[in-house]
């Protein structure tokens, strides 16, 4: 089992619009599909920065998830138009992390 934690900066001034795709249109489309989201977070540090984290069995799985969520019409031609209008997409960071022996995240 591992995570992605996912580091995105929204176009400058547009972190609470960001949010709100997010948590409304995003995350609820992503888990209709099976994605577990395990956490959303804003940078405090970052008036723009966007971190937010999923979870994946495996690798098999990750694939499969990523096949029926970004291969699906509605992001394609919806949802991921508007995600790039609002985020850097450069800025982008994805890092995968492995839960330590005693992490409370097993």
């Amino acid at each position: 089992m591992f995570y992605e934690i996912r580091r995105y900066q929204a176009q400058p001034g547009r972190r609470e619009e960001w949010v709100r795709y997010m948590e409304q249109v995003v995350v609820p489309f992503q888990a209709s599909l099976g994605m577990d989201v395990t956490g959303s977070f804003v940078d405090e540090q970052d008036e723009d920065g966007y971190v937010w984290m999923r979870r994946f069995e495996d690798e098999t799985q990750r694939e499969a998830l990523y096949a029926a969520v970004y291969d699906h019409d509605r992001w394609k031609n919806e949802i991921g138009p508007a995600v790039y209008g609002l985020l850097i997409p450069e800025k982008t960071v994805v890092t995968r992390v492995v839960p330590t022996p005693a992490s409370p995240l097993q």
